[in-house]
């Protein structure tokens, strides 16, 4: 097993491996998936900023989830599908940061803090940062919270079904706010248990190799 790997329990799923004996079958390379899964993140930070009401809430939320199915897949494809390349691991990791960064700046300029989107996105990236980081020089790659990506994502989508039904009963977008406070707030906070499980982990090597 790849302990570098984020653990999923879908790709267990009989739905997930049918779908992706289906893109192997078709040729679909993992990079390629991952490639798209930018363009599902950029269509719904643009449907988001156009309308933050009903219709771009919900189309947000529809792209967030495609965004991680294509997450989902790109993995499987490689992996369990055989199709694993040499630059595979740099379209794993680089499509992330951009398909985040996307969705989380959108959703500050979509609500008229775009300094506090930045800074969320900014927050997520460095998340990533740390993980890999650890994975460079040797260790295990901790995906602990409390606001990894599947956490930010959750939390992204809830606020923006819930905002559908607040634009449009009461034209506010006061969850949107409170989920980008969460995602700015627990980013940070990932950033320091991440750091945090590096430090123990070298601590603990230290011991075992004294």
């Amino acid at each position: 097993m790849d302990d570098n790997r984020r653990p999923i329990k879908t790709r267990s799923a009989g739905w997930a491996k049918y779908i992706t004996d289906l893109l192997v079958k078709r040729d679909i390379s993992p990079n390629q998936i991952s490639v798209a899964s930018i363009a599902f993140a950029l269509a719904g930070a643009v449907a988001l900023n156009l309308d933050n009401g009903l219709i771009g809430s919900i189309l947000c939320a529809v792209g967030i989830q495609l965004r991680l199915l294509c997450n989902l897949f790109d993995g499987m494809v490689a992996i369990e599908g055989g199709k694993k390349s040499d630059i595979g691991s740099l379209y794993n990791e680089f499509p992330d940061r951009i398909a985040d960064s996307l969705l989380i700046v959108a959703l500050g300029y979509a609500i008229g803090y775009a300094d506090l989107g930045w800074f969320a996105a900014l927050a997520a990236a460095l998340t990533a940062y740390v993980r890999v980081f650890g994975g460079s020089i040797g260790l295990k790659q901790s995906f602990i919270g409390p606001m990894a990506k599947q956490h930010r994502m959750a939390v992204m989508t809830v606020a923006l079904l819930l905002n559908a039904v607040e634009a449009s009963v009461y034209g506010t977008h006061y969850v949107l706010l409170i989920a980008l406070v969460i995602i700015a707030a627990g980013s940070a906070a990932t950033c320091v248990t991440r750091t945090l499980a590096i430090s123990r982990q070298l601590k603990g090597n230290a011991h075992v190799d004294q």
